[in-house]
């Protein structure tokens, strides 16, 4: 084996690597292009149905590496003289591909949509109304078998004429793989000016606002590229134009409601909608192979950390309502020091007078976005800026309503155990209201909790000797070896933003308060941090319900809402209380 040949065949690996970062970052620049929503094509929202069928998206790369690899074993002699460029070569593959490439692919994909093939094959690429970038690579195996020998033709023309180079090779590659990324998008990026400064180019290239025509309307729009054949055939849509235009002087999305967030671990980086979307779509918990990435993960971090502006994640609708998810690039640790609160606490009010000013009418403050000691649930930003017109919310009343409701009915008596929160103290004083024991483990919180109560609720609030409770309310400061001194069958029913660890087999944990979406609530394909799939977080979903049922007061600070009525509004728009845990 020359040295060469054993160049270019260990260039191979790397190529498949940069194809598949390629298309994640397709993937990503998507996900949040259609998330602001300026350019968008198609406003049909992605489901997780969607998300699975196409998370092997890398299938159709690994297979063109083992083509590739058992091209250069046959092949080696040829493999060895491909220099870095050939003209020819280039010449070559552009005119193949332009010409018999385009051609017979346009004539394959019209037999595809015969109803015998339609059904049997391409109805799965199809399946796909909306697309994504890696819907274009989303197809039955007998296709992919199909597109590779008809993009083999420049490849192998240019290998048997001795013009093979790799400029030709890997860089039809990557035009490929451009031009499908490009038309799957689902946001227009074809600058107008293009095809003024050279018009024969709209028969040339297609446009992402082109092909997602043929998605749309299915038997229009066939070419793979390039339209010409669209054109010559008589298959051109005739909104062509119009979807064009539109999609270009489309303005960004204006949200009705915003829910600000946070990222967690330096891992949930990937967990993002942004980030990689099978891993999105499932729950949060951690890799072992996280740690072979943790040089793309530092990286994160350093960027996060220089770029200090909030960023749009997710975007969705539901009723009358617009509603956006914003992500303030900091992490969970980042919240737990001094030092950088200040930077954060900035970052948090850039966000609410951005939002002001594009005509947000609801935002709500999501994990540590509204920590006490950070901004004593968002009362800091209500003191600073007392005219805003939009309304803060903690979401704290629709918590407590949520973790009332998960106590099994014929509960007499609760132990409360966590920091003592806003939410601890209104959950505390709701049980005593409605004769039900509350114990503390310790004088200090019993005395706190006492101050709290009416004095016709205080015979109910006891301090507890024992651990024989058998429902536990616990928040941030229940500790493992607390957990441990728990009755067998124990159920523990969180009030915090994150999760207890589990240390307990023989008990039962109750999920952080939070609800099921209902059905009619679009474009939810992301679980939200380590909730399961259409579950919301009661923090999200009570800033929802303040903009649909219009109320017009802030939620922060020692504030609270009605929590009957919040509930029963949560469940007159269709969210639904959790199961409890088998």
């Amino acid at each position: 084996m020359g040295e060469g040949e054993r160049n270019l065949y260990f260039l191979i690996f790397p190529f498949l690597l940069m194809r598949m970062l390629h298309n994640q970052i397709w993937i990503s620049i998507s996900r949040y292009r259609n998330a602001k929503g300026k350019n968008r094509i198609v406003d049909k929202g992605l489901e997780f149905e969607q998300v699975d069928r196409e998370s092997n998206w890398d299938d159709q790369i690994l297979f063109n590496g083992a083509l590739f690899y058992i091209g250069y074993m046959i092949f080696p002699d040829q493999a060895q003289k491909a220099p870095l460029w050939s003209t020819n070569g280039v010449v070559m593959t552009i005119l193949l591909h332009a010409g018999p490439v385009e051609f017979l692919y346009y004539w394959f994909h019209r037999a595809l949509h015969h109803h015998y093939l339609y059904s049997r094959y391409h109805s799965h690429h199809h399946s796909s109304i909306v697309t994504e970038p890696i819907s274009s690579v989303t197809h039955p195996f007998a296709e992919h078998i199909v597109y590779f020998m008809l993009f083999a033709i420049p490849m192998l023309s240019t290998l048997f004429t001795g013009t093979l180079s790799m400029a030709s090779l890997f860089g039809y590659i990557m035009y490929i793989d451009f031009m499908n990324n490009m038309g799957h998008c689902n946001f227009e990026l074809s600058p107008k000016t293009l095809f003024s400064i050279f018009p024969p180019l709209k028969y040339l290239m297609y446009t992402p606002s082109y092909h997602s025509l043929h998605h749309t309307q299915f038997r229009t729009n066939y070419a793979l590229f390039m339209p010409i054949y669209d054109y010559v055939y008589g298959t051109m849509d005739k909104s062509s134009d119009t979807i064009y235009e539109t999609s270009l002087k489309r303005p960004e999305d204006s949200p009705d409601v915003v829910h600000l967030t946070h990222l967690t671990t330096l891992e949930s980086i990937y967990h993002l909608r942004l980030g990689f979307a099978s891993l999105a779509s499932k729950p949060y918990t951690s890799k072992l192979y996280f740690w072979l990435m943790w040089p793309l993960t530092f990286l994160s971090l350093i960027i996060t950390w220089i770029y200090g502006h909030t960023f749009v994640v997710e975007a969705n609708n539901f009723e009358k309502i617009k509603w956006q998810s914003w992500v303030v690039p900091r992490y969970t640790i980042q919240y737990m020091l001094h030092w950088p609160r200040e930077a954060i606490n900035s970052m948090i009010k850039r966000s609410i007078l951005d939002a002001e000013m594009r005509g947000v009418k609801v935002l709500s403050l999501g994990l540590l976005n509204q920590g006490e000691e950070l901004n004593k649930n968002g009362e800091l930003y209500i003191r600073r800026y007392p005219k805003l017109k939009l309304n803060l919310v903690d979401g704290s009343s629709l918590v407590v309503a949520v973790v009332l409701n998960s106590i099994p009915k014929g509960t007499t008596q609760v132990l409360l155990r966590g920091n003592l929160t806003k939410v601890a103290y209104a959950i505390a004083n709701t049980l005593c209201e409605r004769d039900i024991k509350v114990a503390t483990l310790y004088k200090d919180d019993y005395e706190k909790l006492k101050l709290s109560l009416s004095s016709k609720s205080t015979s109910n609030l006891i301090l507890s000797t024992s651990y024989a409770q058998k429902t536990w309310l616990v928040g941030d400061g229940c500790t493992e070896d607390e957990q441990l001194n728990a009755s067998k069958g124990t159920l523990f029913i969180p009030f915090s933003q994150f999760p207890p660890k589990k240390m307990r087999k023989d008990c039962f944990y109750h999920s952080t308060p939070a609800m099921i979406t209902p059905k009619s609530f679009s474009n939810i394909h992301s679980c939200e941090n380590w909730l399961s799939r259409r579950v919301m977080s009661a923090w999200r979903i009570a800033g929802i319900l303040h903009g649909l049922e219009e109320w017009n007061v802030h939620e922060c600070g020692d504030k609270m809402f009605d929590i009957q009525e919040i509930w029963q509004a949560s469940l007159r728009h269709g969210f639904r209380p959790l199961t409890m845990p088998a």
